[in-house]
């Protein structure tokens, strides 16, 4: 089930091959360089107490202090190398996760594919936990397992020879069977986690996702005086989690039993692999001393390469949970990707990559003409009864618009089939002007308020200011902060340019932000302004003036809305 998913993981970095292979090649061929280094210091400080037996047999007094030098300076190398072996890991760690998470990003604002994931698509649940924290899980585990990986066929080879050339065939046969045991007792013990795995990190984002509903919607439960209700409720999603986690850890708890038997028992089989020489006589001519020697050198190597298999043995943990993060990644991405396709069937310009700053003096399509509708018909992707049949319409510069409507007659959804939010049932959409600066703009019935300074705000979505910051722009910026009726905002920021530590959304009324609205959109100029409810927290005054600029700017206005006076300002 995992394979599929792991191999569109793979296909996620081969946009950044070149550079991956490059800075793979040179972590991997210094980390290998460190390991095996490591590895070799790792066995002369093995073997160093056999050496020390001899000596204080013999109460040899110089080589005593000869070996404790030795020992310091093995054992100052070993932490280097393990030092520097991590460092390496690290960056690993980091570079996956920038070139994943970077490219899921690239996916996930391409076209509407997020606003399919969160709104349209239940089958998926949580992308935002997906990207973010699986995601990140998933590079972190593999950089862990990349150490031991790396290192693994090296030392069991080393150890492997070492382990025959003392104890003869049957210490390596012995092992070998042993980790074979192992592994397919593991194996049985791990496939019921996966799934388990899956289910509590679904379990984890809804959690999360229900305090961040909380935590946005703070001031309107309280007004409800909901605090009990949304402690219920909360609770539910925690039990639920706690359950599953419950049932993880049982599952997980005959695979530790397994893992943890197979670290002890291999102790006891080293010095089982030792006894088979020393009792058929091999080393009946050595004295106590020498015999002592022999013993620890030998024990050293077996146990050694009993620990390099116990160690694959024991990534089974680790790998039951990139197996889960693997399929929540992997099934993220393959979603992502089928979106695109239905997109760019649906849409063949969405699949292309779309810079809204490039817009800002592009002119599309006839003059006079924002969009032409031919026999639409539509309906909510919720939903199989029609909202609008057959409508036929087109939108021309110059001739305004007003539609009106009760709550639930397809106003707002008229909108989305316009920005091709919503696919149509039958019928045409033609937008024939560009989107953005000097085009055409939406002004949503909720205002969106992004992070960042007030000329952030303002000139949101613009990546950059236009033309340039300065003078020039700032003068523009603050006058259409004063028509908007929205310039005390430079003395509550502090400037257009200063950072604020509170969330837009916390400190402003809901008339203030959709003064702000209206200041961006002044800013930006569009030709023709779709407006779904944008004065519904204003006075008809405050109204009546925020069209009347929009006017005299030179934009052609479709608005929706249920108020009277909008038949006056329309």
């Amino acid at each position: 089930e995992v394979l599929p998913h792991i191999t569109v993981i793979l296909m996620t970095f081969c946009p950044h091959l070149s550079v991956l292979c490059v800075t793979l090649q040179c972590n991997v061929l210094t980390r290998l360089f460190c390991v095996t280094s490591e590895q070799m210091i790792i066995y002369q400080v093995g073997v160093l107490p056999s050496h020390f037996y001899n000596v204080l047999a013999d109460k040899d007094y110089a080589g005593f202090r000869s070996l404790v030098g030795t020992a310091m300076t093995l054992i100052l190398i070993n932490s280097t190398l393990k030092s520097v072996d991590q460092y390496i890991c690290n960056r690993m760690y980091v570079c996956w996760r920038t070139t994943l998470t970077e490219s899921l990003h690239s996916s996930y604002f391409q076209g509407r594919v997020y606003y399919t994931l969160n709104v349209l698509r239940e089958d998926l649940d949580n992308p935002d936990q997906r990207i973010s924290q699986d995601a990140e899980r998933l590079c972190k585990q593999m950089s862990s397992m990349a150490s031991r990986l790396i290192v693994s066929p090296f030392t069991l080879s080393y150890y492997t020879y070492h382990c025959f050339y003392s104890t003869g065939w049957i210490g390596p046969v012995a092992i070998i069977g042993y980790f074979v045991i192992g592994t397919v007792a593991n194996k049985i013990l791990m496939s019921p986690i996966v799934s388990t795995l899956f289910e509590q990190e679904k379990l984890e984002g809804d959690f999360r996702f229900k305090h961040m509903q909380i935590r946005v919607n703070a001031e309107s439960a309280a007004f409800y005086r909901a605090g009990k209700v949304e402690h219920t409720r909360t609770d539910r999603r925690l039990q639920a989690l706690i359950h599953v986690q419950q049932r993880l850890i049982t599952k997980e708890l005959w695979l530790y039993i397994g893992v943890n038997t197979f670290d002890y028992l291999g102790g006891f089989l080293s010095y089982i692999i030792i006894a088979i020489p020393i009792f058929s006589g091999v080393y009946d001519g050595l004295s106590p001393g020498e015999l002592s020697a022999v013993i620890s050198k030998n024990a050293f190597v077996c146990i050694y390469l009993i620990n390099g298999f116990t160690q694959i043995i024991d990534l089974s943990t680790t790998l039951s949970d990139v197996a889960g993060y693997t399929h929540r990644v992997g099934e993220l991405r393959e979603v992502m990707d089928d979106i695109l396709r239905k997109q760019c069937d649906y849409d063949p310009a969405s699949g292309e990559s779309y810079d809204f700053d490039s817009d800002f003096n592009i002119h599309a399509g006839p003059a006079d003409t924002a969009f032409i509708l031919e026999n639409l018909s539509y309906k909510s992707p919720f939903s199989d009864q029609l909202l609008v049949d057959d409508l036929s319409l087109k939108i021309c510069q110059g001739t305004h618009l007003l539609v009106v409507g009760n709550t639930g007659t397809g106003k707002t959804s008229l909108l989305r089939v316009l920005n091709r939010l919503w696919e149509a049932e039958s019928g045409f959409v033609h937008m024939t002007t560009c989107f953005g600066p000097r085009g055409t703009l939406f002004l949503p019935q909720k205002p969106y308020l992004t992070d960042g300074t007030l000329r952030e705000q303002v000139i949101y979505p613009l990546k950059d200011i236009y033309p340039a910051s300065g003078s020039v722009d700032d003068d523009r910026i603050i006058q259409f902060l004063e028509l908007a009726g929205v310039s005390s905002l430079l003395r509550r920021t502090g400037g257009l340019d200063e950072i604020v530590d509170w969330s837009w959304y916390d400190v402003l009324s809901p008339g203030e932000m959709q003064r702000l609205s209206f200041a961006r959109l002044f800013y930006l100029q569009p030709k023709y302004a779709i407006l779904d409810e944008a004065t519904s927290a204003l006075t008809e005054d405050a109204e009546a003036q925020l069209y009347r600029t929009c006017k005299q700017l030179g934009m052609t206005l479709v608005s929706l809305g249920h108020r009277s006076s909008l038949v006056k300002v329309s």
